[in-house]
C-alpha cells in the first residue's frame, strides 16, 4: 500500500480522500520546517503532499529513497527543486486551477482599491476623520486593463474587467489571436500594453525571461498616472523602481500581495501612502484552500494507484482512462528505445518515433517520453521517464514525433530512428496480445520476443552460420530460450534469448565465428 506524507496543513477533506482510496496517510502538519525531522522521516513514504512551509530540497530529495510523486496545493512550486525531483524520477503535481476565481477576485478587489482609495479611506474614517476631498477616485469603466500573462487566472481577471466594461489588452506570448478573440482581449506586444494601459495586473509565472518584467526600463515606459497589482509571483516588479516611480508620480498607485521576499516582514514599499499591501492572500478563501487541498489528494492517489498523471509539471499527463490503455504501449516503446540504445555505440543526434496505425490515436507523450529513457539509459544510467525529454535537450538531441493511420501487417507500430555521428538505425515493434514484440530491425523483418538475456549477431547470409552459433552457445552451456531469425539481400539478423548472461569471453568467441559482423549482448528488464 503506497504510503502518504502530509507535512503542511490541509483540509481534513483531503486526508479523507487519501483514507478513501486506500491509502496509508500520514498527517504531521507541523513537519514540513523542521528540516531534520523531515529528512529522516521521507524516506519511508512514496507521496509527499505540501503547501508552501515545506521545503522540498535537493537534500530532501537525494534522501527521498521511495517517493514517487511530490504534490503541491496550489500553483507556485518555488520551494519544490523540480530539477532535482526530475532527475530522481520523482513526479511535481501542482494544482493550477483549484484557487484560479479566488486569486482572480483578489487582482479585481486590488484594482477596486487602488481606483477608490479604499484602504486609506477606511483608515482615515476609523481614525474619526472625514476627508472626502482626500480621497478623490477615479472610474474603473472604459479605462484600458493591460494584462502580462493571460493564462488560466488572467483570462479570469478579464472577462471580470470586461463585465466591469473595462477595454482589456493582454501581453502574453503564448496566447494565440484566436484566443485572444475568444476571450474578448487585445493582443499586444510587451511595449505597446505599458504605453496604453492605465491599470496594469500580472498574471505570469516566475521564471529567467518574466523575472523584474516590470523594471526601472519598463516602468518607465508606462503611461503616466498608472496603477499597477501584481497578485502573481514576487520577483516580477524590480520593487526598489516602483518605489521611485511611484515617488516622482509617474506610477500613480500600486497593490501587491506577493513580494520578492517572503514572509515580507520589511519591504521597500511598506508605509508609502499610495501603496495597498496584503500578505500573500490570492488563494486564501475557504473555498480555494478546500478545492486544491482535495484536488491535490486525488491527483496523488490516482498516479500511485493507476498511474494517472495529471497537472504534472515534469511527466506528460496520463488520464485514469488512458493509463490501461497506454501502459503496455508505453513498455513497448521502453524496450524497443532500450534495443536502440544498447546496439548504439556513438552520440544520438536525433531520436525520431512514430506511431502507425490505432496507437496514433493514443496520448503519445508518455510513450515518447519512455522511448527516449530507454534510448538514452546504457549510457547514462540514471536516466528515467520523468527527466527523459529534459536530458535529451540538455544534449542537444533532437526529438522527432511522427504520426500516421496507416500500419503495414499489424493493427499498431511504433518505430523507432536513432541518428548518431556515424548512422542511422531503425527498429520496430507491435504487441502481441499485449505483449511487446520486435517486428522489425534495420528494415529486416523478423518477430522477436524481449528477454532478460539476449544475443543480437548481423552476419552474412551463408550456409551453416546458425549451426555454428547453436553449436558454439551449446558449448558454453547456455541454453537457447528462442532463436529468431531475418534476412535480407544485404544480410541477415539473429536475435538469440537464452536462460543466463553471457560473459564477455563468449561474446568475443561469437564475434570470431566467421561470416559474423556485428555482436553484441542485450539485457532487458521484464
Amino acid at each position: 500500500m503506497p504510503k502518504i506524507l502530509i507535512s503542511d496543513k490541509l483540509s481534513p477533506t483531503a486526508v479523507q480522500v487519501f483514507k478513501d482510496r486506500g491509502l496509508d496517510v500520514t498527517y504531521e502538519p507541523d513537519l514540513g520546517p523542521d528540516k531534520e525531522r523531515l529528512l529522516a522521516a521521507i524516506p519511508a513514504f512514496d507521496g509527499l503532499a505540501v503547501r508552501s512551509a515545506t521545503k522540498a530540497t535537493l537534500k530532501l530529495i537525494k534522501a527521498a529513497a521511495n517517493l514517487k510523486v511530490i504534490g503541491r496545493a496550489g500553483i507556485g512550486v518555488d520551494n519544490i527543486d523540480i530539477p532535482a525531483a526530475t532527475s530522481a524520477g520523482i513526479v511535481v503535481m501542482n494544482t493550477p486551477y483549484g484557487n484560479s476565481i479566488t486569486t482572480a477576485e483578489h487582482a479585481i478587489a486590488m484594482l477596486f482599491s487602488l481606483a477608490r482609495k479604499i484602504p486609506q479611506a477606511n483608515e482615515s474614517t476609523h481614525a474619526g476623520k472625514w476627508e472626502k476631498s482626500k480621497f478623490m477616485g477615479t472610474e474603473l469603466y472604459s479605462k484600458t486593463l493591460g494584462l502580462i500573462g493571460c493564462g488560466n487566472i488572467g483570462s479570469i481577471v478579464a472577462s471580470r474587467g470586461i463585465g466591469l466594461q473595462m477595454k482589456v489588452a493582454a501581453y502574453d506570448p503564448f496566447l494565440t489571436a484566436e484566443r485572444a478573440q475568444e476571450i474578448g482581449v487585445e493582443k499586444l506586444n510587451l511595449d505597446d500594453l505599458l504605453a496604453k494601459a492605465d491599470f496594469i495586473s500580472l498574471h505570469t509565472p516566475l521564471t529567467d525571461q518574466t523575472r523584474n518584467i516590470l523594471s526601472a526600463e519598463n516602468l518607465a515606459r508606462t503611461k503616466k498616472g498608472v496603477r499597477i497589482v501584481n497578485c502573481a509571483r514576487g520577483g516580477l516588479i524590480d520593487e526598489e523602481a516602483l518605489r521611485e516611480a511611484l515617488d516622482n508620480g509617474h506610477v500613480a498607485a500600486a497593490a501587491l500581495d506577493v513580494f520578492a521576499e517572503e514572509p515580507a516582514t520589511s519591504n521597500v514599499l511598506f508605509g508609502h501612502p499610495n501603496v495597498v499591501c496584503t500578505p500573500h492572500l490570492g488563494a486564501s478563501t475557504s473555498e480555494a484552500q478546500e478545492n486544491v487541498a482535495v484536488q491535490v489528494a486525488e491527483q496523488m492517489a490516482a498516479f500511485l494507484l493507476t498511474g494517472a498523471v495529471t497537472n504534472a509539471l515534469n511527466m506528460p499527463s496520463v488520464t485514469a482512462e488512458e493509463a490501461p490503455r497506454l501502459r503496455p504501449f508505453i513498455s513497448l516503446a521502453e524496450k524497443l528505445g532500450s534495443l536502440a540504445g544498447q546496439l548504439t555505440e556513438s552520440g544520438v543526434r536525433e531520436i525520431q518515433i512514430t506511431f502507425a496505425g490505432s496507437v496514433s490515436k493514443l496520448n503519445t507523450g508518455p510513450m515518447t517520453a519512455a522511448a527516449i529513457a530507454g534510448v538514452l539509459a546504457p549510457m547514462l544510467q540514471d536516466i528515467n521517464v520523468v527527466s527523459a525529454a529534459v536530458v535529451a535537450k540538455e544534449r542537444g538531441i533532437n526529438i522527432a514525433e511522427t504520426i500516421t493511420d496507416a500500419s503495414e501487417n499489424f493493427e499498431s507500430t511504433i518505430s523507432l530512428k536513432i541518428t548518431t555521428e556515424k548512422f542511422s538505425r531503425t527498429v520496430t515493434g507491435a504487441l502481441f496480445g499485449g505483449t511487446p514484440r520486435i517486428v522489425e530491425i534495420k528494415g529486416i523483418e523478423m518477430e522477436a520476443s524481449f528477454a532478460p538475456y539476449m544475443l543480437y549477431v548481423t552476419n552474412d547470409d551463408r550456409p551453416g552460420f546458425i549451426g555454428a552459433l547453436g553449436a558454439l552457445l551449446g558449448d558454453a552451456k547456455l541454453n537457447i530460450a528462442t532463436f529468431n531469425l531475418g534476412r535480407n539481400d544485404h544480410g541477415a539478423i539473429a536475435l538469440v534469448a537464452v536462460d543466463s548472461e553471457i560473459t564477455e569471453q563468449v561474446l568475443e568467441r561469437v564475434r570470431q565465428l566467421a561470416h559474423v559482423r556485428q555482436a553484441k549482448k542485450l539485457s532487458f528488464a521484464m
